[in-house]
């Protein structure tokens, strides 16, 4: 039995992705914690991977475009898959279904969203601060920053399943001045695809993608994201990215409330124990 309410969520967040461009990530690993219960590792497992799937056609029609700076994308890459490879092998190390593990999830996936919303306010100040400042920097130097770019969203992905999108765009507008903003969007979706396929089958070997719930979502978001993406000229931008922000925000906020609450209950069990 479909569970029209996993369905309409999937819808929900594709529209928004195809609205905004913003990963997915960022919208649906929150929504299956917080609404459904799910356990952190099993929603950014199965979110992993329907990511990937969702990015692989966006990837597909945007290289078909030549809108892909494929240098940039195999310097991300060159950062991200080793240092997701090398996360997902200490988070198998702390054991997945630990307290340990769920309280690190939970703190990666606070401080991702609210550098996903910062990214989304700021976005333009940082562009007009630094723009110059980075159009005077060599080759070699944009080389090792952009790996380096790739090594950070390499962890925070593995953890949260978000980062991938807002924050990598940013990067790369400061990085890639010169490129036009339908190229830097198509590298980072690019990139996304393999980062996120190396992770998501990482935490599918690890045990915590539920393939069920992940076909119930592809089958709200992908029409959601055409919708979404046909959308996105008549809706302007800044309400959209301004809106999306807000949201991440007070998600990042209830979630870490939550997380506090939970600690401060156990301080409380284990001092009443004693």
């Amino acid at each position: 039995m479909i569970d029209p309410l996993y369905v309409a969520s999937g819808f929900g967040v594709g529209l928004l992705v195809g609205l905004t461009g913003v990963g997915g990530g960022s919208l649906m690993t929150p929504l299956l914690i917080l609404l459904f219960g799910i356990h952190p590792t099993t929603a950014v497992g199965t979110d992993l991977l329907y990511a990937a799937a969702t990015k692989t056609g966006g990837s597909v029609v945007h290289g078909w475009s030549r809108s892909v700076h494929w240098r940039a994308v195999l310097r991300l890459a060159c950062g991200s898959i080793p240092a997701s490879a090398l996360t997902l092998l200490v988070l198998w190390k702390l054991d997945l279904r630990s307290d340990i593990e769920r309280n690190l999830v939970n703190l990666v996936l606070c401080f991702a969203l609210i550098l996903t919303a910062t990214s989304l306010i700021f976005r333009k100040s940082i562009m007009e601060r630094y723009r110059r400042r980075m159009e005077q920097l060599d080759e070699r130097t944009t080389l090792m920053a952009t790996v380096i770019t790739g090594i950070v969203l390499g962890v925070l992905v593995s953890i949260s399943s978000v980062g991938a999108g807002a924050v990598g765009v940013t990067v790369l507008l400061l990085l890639y001045p010169r490129l036009p903003m339908a190229t830097i969007v198509g590298s980072d979706i690019a990139h996304a695809v393999p980062l996120t396929l190396v992770a998501g089958i990482g935490h599918w070997m690890l045990g915590s993608v539920d393939w069920g719930l992940m076909g119930v979502l592809l089958l709200g978001s992908l029409p959601g994201i055409i919708i979404g993406s046909y959308s996105a000229t008549r809706v302007p931008e800044t309400v959209l990215r301004v809106a999306l922000a807000s949201v991440l925000v007070v998600v990042a906020s209830k979630i870490m409330f939550a997380e506090l609450n939970l600690q401060s209950a156990i301080v409380t069990a284990l001092a009443w124990s004693h």
